[in-house]
Parts: C-alpha cells; structure tokens; sequence
C-alpha cells in the first residue's frame, strides 16, 4: 500500500512549518518535551498522565534532533502514512487492490486527517496503531494462529498508552464480531486479547483518573452542532456501504466484513464518548480520530464500484467525467487543505505572541499572563521568556511539576505589579470570559487603576498590550502616544490609540470601539487635565482599557 501511505507523506511534508505557527496544545508538548526525564516524571504525577508515552516519544525526538516545528510535527507524518497504507490494506484484502488504494487515499485527503497529520500531538500515532490493530482483527478472524490476536493485543495496548480512549475500539470490534455471528473460538481468542489491551495501560489510566478534574474541567457536554456533525459524518458513512459492490465472484462475505468492520469503528468509540459526556463532559472529537478509517474504507469500496462503472463508459465520456471528477475534488479539498496549512486554523498562534512580546519588551519590563494558564504562549521561546521578570510567578512549571507554573497570593501580585513601571500583558481575546479567581482580579485592577495603556497588539487568539505608569510609555521622562497596531488578517483585534495628556485617537485601519475601552481616568492624577480629540465623544475622559 505505497501509493496512500506516500500520499500521506507528501501531503503532511507540505506546509509543514504552517506559517511558523504554532497553537497552544503543540506548544504544551515542545515544553514539555524539552524537561529532562526526572522533571516529565513529577509532571505526570500531576497532570497530562494520559499523553505520557507521547511526550516520552517526543523526548526522544529532540534529544536526536532538535528541529523546531517541523521536529514536532514529524512522527505526526509518519504515522498518517502508517494509518493511510493500513487503510489500504484493509480495504484490498476486502474489497480489491483498487478499493484499497482508493480507501487509504480518501483518508489521506480528509481535511481532518491532514489536519492532525500536522498537529505536535498524539492523535495520528493513535490513529495508526488503531489502524493497524484492526488489520490484525482481521487477520485473526480468518486464522487459527494466535499470533495475529498477540499482536492485536499488542498494538492495541500501544494505542492505549497513547491515549486511553483507544480503547473504546475494543466494543467497535466486539459489534463486528457479534454482526458477523463468528464461532465461539474466535470470542475466545478475541476475549484473551482485550483483557490484555484493558490490563497493560491501566497504571496510566488509573493515575489519569486522578487528573480528570485538571486534565477535562474545560470541556461542556456536546450541544446539537456536535450531534449534527456527528450524525452527518455517520450518515455518509452508511450511504457508502451501501455503494460499495460485491467482489467479483465473491458472494457478498468480504463485502459484509468490510462494512461490518468500518462502520462500528465510525460509529461505536465517537458514539459512546458523547454518550458518557452528557453525565461527564470527555468528548473531543480528535480523541477519536481513529473513527475516520471507518468512514475511508466504505467510501473507497464506493469509489471502487464508481471507478468499474466509469471504464466502461465511451472514451469521450470517459474524459469528460474523470475531468469533472476532478475538478471537483479540487474545487472541495483544495480550501481546504489551505486552510489546515495555515495559523488560522487553530485556535491561537504562540509563536505569533512570542514575536509580538519580543517586539514590545525592554529590559527590566514585567509580564503578566491574564489568565494564568497563558503562560503556555511564551514557555516554548525560552530566550523571549527569559527577558522579562514573570510578576505573578512562584514556582517555575518545571520546579512545580505542573504545565503552567504556580502562582503567588494575590497581595504579593498586587505588590509587584505596582513596583513594576512598565508591563506586558498577555490575555485572551476581548470576546472571552474574565477568570473570576482572586488572583486573575488583582492583575487586572492593578493594571486598571494605576497604568495606562502604551501600546497594543491583537495576535492570533491572543492580545499582547504594553502598561506603563503614566508618562513612562515611551523612553524613560518622555511622554509618547500610545500606539495600536493594525490587527493582522484573521485575528479580529481592534483597538483605540491613547495620548497620555492628549485625548484618544483611533489609528490606521482599526474599527472604531466602544467609549468605555477609549478613556483614560484623571482620578488618580488630578493635577493632569486631559481633553477628548476626535477618537472619544466630547464630555468622555481618557481611561486605561481593561484586560
């Protein structure tokens, strides 16, 4: 199956640096990745047991090359390569060599699939090994050698040290067993595997049962949009089985064990995450990706059949479909695949913040991270980190065995901050909830009630926005305009430029934003009157913009 898993190659090398991009979850792993072996260890005593073996993969990695992004996003490559080429094995034992390669090549093409074949996460290895664990099934359902359920088992239990909910392709593959009315040996042979897949990752997932709180506490039940899509993806699903032909002079076995094995696979481990999830919130759909070669082999055995029937169309007709075949599936992937490659696809770009900090800080400058989990945006660039004095920190996250660090007690912020003449702060986007926790608060009444905004950046996902005491935004004893720069495409910032001393003026191409985030109060400073200009109504004073 060299022609999906080359496929897969090429497509997950292409663009691979994405921009010079990198989002929040990718930016955790490079961290993490990077701690020596005694401090991944206390790490994983305390949050992230469940991505355990992947960061230990990850270690080793940089400790043979230390290549950045594309480093990071290497054994993501590989491993869709790995899923694509046993898609197609699948598919070719079952269906044909044609529907194989056909299968293999439409999981290389999903959008999803090239997205986390780019992702620094463990989602695609999780995905190959299901893979080719379900290769293995197959083999084992046709075999009386045990060895294919040893490696069943084996394989399997990789996925789940990987990610725990692998797993859940155990009642996939139950399903298919029971829909194919296999004899009583087979149970037998399956049972003695998936004990051993439920024994061999179980010390991770019982101290991973520890950490749910810490590890899911951001996640809310699936709403209707997550249902639709669900029912969608399963919809489609179903309607490709039902295209998929008959094997020449085959009377229908290896069709029925083709469909018989993908669609539990698409249905079951998805459909019973988001069952648990309305009781305990777990579900993400990357946690079962896996579910997507359950969607590529019916949907190649289709193309298969669609494929007979176009050979034996006329030659002029023949052209004039595959042409339009093809134009189509440009016209549908192609944005796609774009999109996927660039910074826009992901929730924040940390290396964005990264160049965004090092372009506004001066030496002796405070930073703030509002909340205190955006850390993560400056942790993987080190040599930006290391030049500003972290006000709010107490432990680092390595000497805390935690992601993020720990934090002091909200006087002892409220005390640095207001020692500290210049800050920058890092917060979420204006659209996103205020952390409500006695720390989180203290940061921003300080930076409200005795700074003034100098300069502000939308990133990606982020805002980066400069504080000093008033009078101090530009060279020290100078006063200066306070600055907003033009967000960059896709980010959304918006902003108003503020003069210490000379009203607010709105800058460039920014959209005008409401009074209240364009007034800097004199109440603390009476002696320095300030005027509106044209960027704030008349009869509205000058105040700092809240965080």
């Amino acid at each position: 199956m060299l022609v999906p898993a080359a496929a897969a190659l090429a497509l997950g090398l292409w663009g691979i640096d994405r921009h010079h991009s990198m989002w929040r979850d990718e930016s955790v792993t490079y961290e993490v990745a990077h701690r020596s072996l005694g401090a991944l260890w206390r790490l994983l005593g305390h949050v992230d047991a469940v991505h355990g073996l992947y960061y230990l993969l990850m270690h080793a990695v940089f400790a043979c090359w230390d290549g950045g992004p594309v480093a990071l996003r290497l054994p993501s490559v590989l491993a869709t390569a790995l899923a694509a080429a046993g898609t197609g094995a699948i598919g070719a034992r079952l269906a044909g060599c044609r529907a194989g390669v056909l299968a293999g090549l439409v999981l290389a093409l999903l959008p999803v699939t090239q997205q986390y074949a780019q992702e620094g996460r463990s989602y695609a290895l999780v995905t190959a090994a299901v893979t080719w664990a379900s290769h293995l099934f197959l083999r084992g359902l046709g075999s009386a050698r045990r060895g294919w359920w040893a490696g069943y088992a084996a394989v399997l239990a990789l996925a789940g040290w990987l990610h725990e909910f692998a797993v859940l392709a155990l009642p996939a593959h139950a399903l298919t067993l029971r829909w194919l009315r296999v004899p009583r040996r087979v149970w037998r042979h399956w049972g003695a595997a998936a004990a051993a897949v439920l024994v061999v990752p179980a010390p991770a997932a019982v101290v991973s049962a520890g950490q749910v709180d810490r590890q899911l506490g951001w996640l809310g039940r699936p709403g209707p949009p997550a249902w639709l899509q669900y029912a969608a993806v399963v919809a489609v699903g179903v309607l490709s089985a039902r295209l998929s032909p008959r094997r020449a002079g085959d009377d229908g076995g290896a069709r029925a064990v083709l469909v018989r094995l993908a669609l539990p696979l698409l249905v079951v481990p998805a459909g019973l995450l988001m069952t648990v999830s309305l009781l305990r919130p777990c579900y993400v759909d990357r946690y079962v990706l896996y579910g997507t070669v359950g969607l590529a082999l019916p949907a190649g055995a289709a193309l298969d059949r669609a494929a007979g029937r176009w050979r034996r169309l006329a030659p002029l007709p023949r052209a004039l479909t595959a042409a339009a075949a093809a134009v189509a599936a440009v016209a549908v992937l192609l944005p796609w695949s774009l999109l996927v490659r660039s910074p826009e696809s992901r929730k924040d770009d940390v290396l964005a913040v990264s160049r965004a900090v090092a372009s506004v800080a001066r030496p002796g400058d405070g930073v703030l991270f509002l909340p205190a989990r955006r850390r993560e945006w400056l942790l993987s660039s080190p040599a930006v980190y290391a030049r500003l004095h972290d006000l709010a920190l107490a432990g680092s996250p390595v000497a805390s065995g935690t992601l993020q660090g720990t934090e002091l007690p909200a006087p002892a912020v409220r005390r640095r901050i207001r020692a500290t003449p210049r800050v920058v702060a890092l917060s979420d986007p204006p659209d996103q909830p205020l952390d409500p926790y006695a720390g989180e608060v203290a940061k921003r009444e300080e930076l409200r009630g005795h700074f003034v905004v100098c300069e502000r950046i939308p990133v990606r996902g982020a805002r980066v926005t400069v504080y000093a005491w008033p009078g101090r935004c530009g060279t020290a004893g100078h006063r200066s305009a306070v600055r907003t720069r033009a967000p960059s495409p896709g980010s959304g910032g918006r902003g108003c430029g503020c003069a210490w001393g000379g009203g607010c003026r709105r800058t460039g191409p920014v959209p005008a934003v409401p009074d209240r985030l364009c007034r800097i109060s004199t109440s603390r400073w009476p002696a320095r009157r300030t005027r509106p200009s044209r960027g704030c109504r008349s009869g509205s004073s000058c105040s700092p913009d809240p965080t």
